[in-house]
C-alpha cells in the first residue's frame, strides 16, 4: 500500500489539473505531507524493531525481574516508551522530520525535603535529548541523520537498547 501511495498522489493531482483546467507545477508532490509520513513511518519501524529487540531480551533472561516493556503514548500513534526498573525511554514526534529520544528515571523520593509531599516522584533526567533529523537526499529520498551524520534504524536500535539496558541495570 505504501509504496504505491505516491502513484495514487498522481493519478489525484493529474484528475484536479484536468478537471480545472490549470497547470499545477507541484504536481502531486507535497513535501510537508511526505516529512510527516517518512516521519510516522520511520517511528513505527524504530518500535518494530524496538519490540522485536525487547522480546528476545526478555526471552533470553532467566527471571522476569527487569524485564523490558512497550507502550504506546500520547502524540500520534507512532510514538513508544521503553519502561525498566523505573526507566523510561521516549521516542515521539517532536515536529515532521524531527524524531525526539529522551530518557529519564523516575524515582520516589525517600527522603521528602521540607515542604513536599511524603509520596512525592521526582523525575531526573539520564542523557540529554537526542533529535533525529530528517534531510532531503537526491530523488526525494528521506535520510534520518543523527547530528547531521546519517543514522541506520539496526544500529540506533543497538545503540538505544545498549545504553537503555545498561543504564536501566543500576
Amino acid at each position: 500500500m505504501e509504496k504505491v501511495s505516491w502513484i495514487k498522489d498522481l493519478v489525484k493531482a493529474e484528475q484536479q489539473m484536468e478537471e480545472s483546467g490549470l497547470v499545477d507545477m507541484t504536481f502531486g508532490f507535497d513535501s510537508e505531507r511526505v516529512l510527516v509520513n517518512e516521519s510516522v513511518q520511520f517511528l513505527l519501524a524504530l518500535k518494530t524493531e524496538f519490540v522485536d529487540a525487547s522480546t528476545s531480551f526478555n526471552e533470553l533472561k532467566s527471571s522476569a525481574l527487569g524485564r523490558i516493556k512497550i507502550y504506546g503514548i500520547a502524540k500520534t500513534h507512532a510514538d513508544f516508551m521503553l519502561f525498566r526498573n523505573g526507566f523510561k525511554m521516549i521516542f515521539s514526534l517532536k515536529a515532521p522530520g524531527q524524531i525526539s529520544i529522551r530518557f529519564n528515571f523516575i524515582g520516589t523520593n525517600y527522603i521528602p525535603a521540607p515542604g513536599s509531599l511524603d509520596s512525592a516522584q521526582t523525575t531526573t533526567t539520564v542523557m540529554d535529548e537526542h533529535i533525529l533529523e530528517a534531510k532531503w537526499g537526491a530523488f526525494g529520498e528521506i535520510i534520518w541523520t543523527y547530528q547531521g551524520l546519517p543514522a541506520k534504524l539496526e544500529y540506533m536500535v543497538r545503540h538505544y537498547m545498549t545504553l537503555f539496558i545498561k543504564e536501566s541495570s543500576k
